[in-house]
This record gives C-alpha cells, sequence and structure tokens, in this order.
C-alpha cells in the first residue's frame, strides 16, 4: 500500500519565516530519492535547495515560481511505496501486533521514515524512527492511500492527474488523500475564514490547482444565491475578514505595483523597525584622505596582495571602536539592559541586482588589511551571484558603509536593526583645504555616523568619529593600536 508524504517548507533558521519559489526542480510524476533538492527558494537572506526527506513519486506541488510561501506551508506531496511484507489483508480478523514491526532493509521502508534533513547541510543525518503507540487490542493504524489499496506511486500520481484533467468536482464527504493543491496559503486561509470547503472546487490552474479566483467566484456565487457558504471541516478562529473576499487592488492608471517580497521586504521591515524602535542621531565630519590614499598606494607598490580601501576603512573602524566600545553594542528593552560585545562583526552594505545587502565580516578586529581585503572581495563576489548563506548575512554588531561608490558626498544612514552604529563614508574628491596653513588641493572626504543615543551621548559619538577623521588624515595615528 502506497502512502502518500506531505512535505512542508521547512524551518530555514536566522528568524526566517518565509520564501519565495525561485525554481523547481521536479515535476509531478518525478521520482524522487531521500534528501534530493526539490526546490531552489529565495529567502530575506540567501537562495538555497531544499531537499526532500522522502522517496517516492511526487504527485502535487504547492506554488508557481514566484510565489511566496510561510514556513510550514505544504511544498510538494510523495506517493511512498511501502513493501509488500507490510500490506494488510483489509478483511482479515487477526488484530494488529502492539506496535508495527521495523524494517530492516528496503528503500521504500527509509523514504517512509526520511532522512531528517531540511536543507543541505542542516538536520541530522538519520532521523529517528517514528512509530504510532498502538494500544493493545487496538488495530493499528493504516496509511492512508495514494489512490487505491492496490495503486502504487505511479499509478497515485496518474490518478491524481486524470481527475484534475476530467474537471471533476470533488464532493465534500470524498476522502481525498494529500492536502487541497492550492497556489498559495493566502488562498487557503482565504477560503477558512469565509467558511468555504475547498474540497468542492475544481481549480482552474495548471493540474487543477486553485487560484484566488476560483475561491472569489466561489463566494461570489454563493453571496448571490443568499446563503452561506458550505462550512469547512477546519474550524476558523476569527470573524471573516471583510477584506478577505476583496478581489486585490489594483493600480491607479498607469501605476505599477511591486510587491514587498524576498530582500527589498526584508529591507523594507529592516529599516522600518529601525526608524520606530531607535532613537537616532547623525553627526558628521570633512577629511583629509590624501594621506590615506598615499599610504596605501605605498602598500600596494611595495608587492604583495592589493590592498582595498574599504579595508583600510574597516580597519581603523575596529581601532576606533576598541576606543569607544559603547557603539559596538545592541540595546535589550525586554531586559533594559545595553550589551556590549567584546567582538566586532562588521557588516558592509553592498547593492547587488537582488537589492541592498549586508554581509557580515566576523571578528574584523582579529584581522588585518590584508585578511580584511580577501574578505572582503569574497563576500561582495557571493553577494553578486547570490550564494550568501544566512550566516553571512547575520550577526552583525557595527556596519560600514561606503555610498561614495554611488558618486554622492554624504548621507545620514538608518542603524542597521539591532545594531548601535553605522559610519558612512562619502566618495573622496579633490577639493580646496587649507594644508599646513596655505590653501592646497586635496583629497577631502565626508564622513558621518548615525548612533544610537540610548547607548551614548553626542561626546562619546563625536570622540569616535573625530578619532576615524584622524586616522583617515594621519593613517601613523593606527601605529598606536598595532
Amino acid at each position: 500500500m502506497a502512502q502518500v508524504l506531505e512535505f512542508k517548507l521547512p524551518d530555514l533558521g536566522e528568524g526566517l519565516t518565509e520564501a519565495e519559489i525561485v525554481r523547481w526542480l521536479v515535476e509531478v510524476g518525478d521520482v524522487v530519492a531521500v534528501d534530493q533538492p526539490v526546490v531552489e527558494v529565495e529567502t530575506a537572506k540567501a537562495m538555497v535547495e531544499v531537499p526532500c526527506p522522502y522517496g517516492g513519486v511526487v504527485t502535487a506541488r504547492f506554488g508557481e515560481e514566484g510565489t511566496e510561501l510561510p514556513v510550514g506551508a505544504p511544498l510538494l506531496t510523495v506517493a511512498v511505496g511501502a513493501p509488500a511484507s507490510d500490506r494488510r489483508d483489509a478483511d482479515s480478523s487477526t488484530p494488529a501486533p502492539t506496535a508495527p514491526a521495523p524494517q530492516s532493509s528496503g528503500t521504500a521502508a527509509e523514504s517512509t521514515s526520511g532522512s531528517g534533513n531540511v536543507l543541505v547541510g542542516y538536520g541530522t543525518s538519520e532521523a529517528p524512527a517514528r512509530r504510532r503507540r498502538v494500544r493493545p487490542g487496538q488495530p493499528a493504524p493504516a496509511a492512508p492511500a495514494a489512490s487505491s489499496a492496490s495503486a502504487g506511486p505511479t499509478q497515485s500520481a496518474a490518478a491524481v492527474a486524470s481527475a484534475r484533467a476530467n474537471g471533476q468536482v470533488r464532493a465534500s464527504s470524498d476522502t481525498v488523500d494529500g492536502p487541497v493543491p492550492v497556489i498559495s496559503p493566502l488562498v487557503r486561509r482565504l477560503a477558512r475564514e469565509n467558511g468555504l470547503d475547498l474540497r468542492e472546487l475544481t481549480g482552474s490552474g495548471p493540474d487543477g490547482l486553485i487560484l484566488r479566483a476560483d475561491v472569489e467566484y466561489a463566494l461570489r456565487a454563493a453571496a448571490a444565491q443568499d446563503r452561506p457558504a458550505q462550512p469547512s471541516a477546519e474550524p476558523h478562529t476569527r470573524e471573516p475578514s471583510p477584506q478577505a473576499s476583496a478581489p486585490a487592488a489594483t493600480a491607479p492608471h498607469g501605476g505599477v505595483r511591486t510587491p514587498l517580497k524576498g530582500v527589498r521586504g526584508a529591507v523594507a521591515d529592516t529599516l522600518a523597525r529601525s526608524r520606530r524602535e531607535i532613537p537616532d542621531a547623525t553627526c558628521w565630519v570633512d577629511a583629509d584622505a590624501t594621506e590615506l590614499m598615499r599610504a596605501r598606494t605605498a602598500m600596494n607598490a611595495a608587492g604583495g596582495p592589493k590592498i582595498s580601501l574599504v579595508a583600510l576603512l574597516a580597519r581603523i573602524c575596529t581601532a576606533a571602536l576598541a576606543r569607544f566600545p559603547e557603539l559596538n553594542s545592541t540595546v535589550d528593552m525586554a531586559a533594559r539592559e545595553i550589551v556590549r560585545f567584546d567582538h566586532v562583526h562588521l557588516g558592509f552594505a553592498a547593492q547587488t541586482d537582488r537589492g541592498l545587502v549586508v554581509p557580515v565580516v566576523r571578528d574584523a578586529q582579529a584581522r588585518d588589511a590584508e585578511s580584511l581585503t580577501a574578505e572582503f572581495a569574497r563576500l561582495t563576489e557571493a553577494a553578486r551571484t547570490g550564494t550568501l548563506t544566512p550566516g553571512d548575512l547575520t550577526g552583525g554588531t557595527f556596519t560600514l558603509n561606503n555610498y561614495g561608490v554611488f558618486g554622492v558626498d554624504g548621507s545620514t544612514p538608518i542603524i542597521n536593526h539591532p545594531e548601535a552604529a553605522m559610519l558612512g563614508v562619502g566618495r573622496i574628491v579633490p577639493k580646496p583645504w587649507v594644508h599646513e596653513g596655505e590653501l592646497a588641493v586635496r583629497q577631502v572626504v565626508q564622513l558621518s555616523l548615525t548612533f544610537d543615543h540610548r547607548v551614548c551621548d553626542g561626546g562619546t559619538a563625536g570622540g569616535f568619529l573625530r578619532y576615524v577623521a584622524d586616522c583617515v588624515e594621519q593613517p601613523a595615528v593606527l601605529l598606536r593600536t598595532l
């Protein structure tokens, strides 16, 4: 007998609650092996391939490419065939044993239990055996069949596809294995809140997929007949929302609506939370960067790997944070405490085709300019290709934002919540400057510091920024900390 197992979008860690389907790696009817990647998803942190912990035949997929699903929503269903020795005669009067006998070998048995892995490189290498407890004298629970008692995995997939293709309407009393194919959990919630049983609908999408339009049409038809929709088998826990059945809002004439999701949605949430929760202030200063540029030229002329400008600025940041550790902290409002870190995980803003991301250089305070240059290059390339991992994008304690690459002089950065400060660096351009009592053309840069006023006052913030400017103007100041 075959089992239809539902695989849900796993918890991707790092506080992520949803993911967007970028590319399906399997089709309905494909045979998949245990831990085979089945879908590529994009989270607010990175692109990852999600492996399926079951082996068998794919009977349904939930969500088209571009659909955003919350953690715990169904991804796909897999029909898993059980060995012949596991089958039970439905008419047998022999009571079932007190516990199902474990299989010592066999691919099907391994597929049914799953691997325990939810992401490549995550989870356990082997899942613990899961058995349903059977009380003495009680028959053993039977596994749900894919379509019939004699149908194998391939037959069950074909049966499902055939029923959908023929446009058959399922009655609510019919037993249907697996979840109802719905394009989005939002559509499922819309039906639940309005008491509509999705098993009564025939989807107009590919392979009978139920779309939002199908649910809205059914609700309008029920309202037109002046009767409530059929109650769902799943009780709803709140009153139907008056906006739930309304069609999606349309943009004004000539307008374009862009969903806030993925990286863009994560950036919007973080920045809005920062403005809402952090009482920030900004101070800035112009600095003569001529000597810093000369020092970098001399370093690179001496041979060895080239040193980047952002690496030198990062080295200056870590030296400044050692003097003013109040800015390398976060505020825990629940405990009403300021948490000061003894390490510097330095984030840096990077603009990519997917949007703004902030990769993190771990333990930046322990790296020299050459090591910082290499790590910045690695993370920048990973950001460009979309291969950053969630670990590369989380855990920052201070951020360096070099917006000078966009050709602008100054900015008031928004703090990367939950950090306490961000240093902004404008473009370095020739400007008139008084040097050694005479007017000269020097390489000038504007530095700005946005800080959380809860962790320090203006004196500390000004001292930090002045030290950074001194190091930019006279790189030899750094020798004191080396």
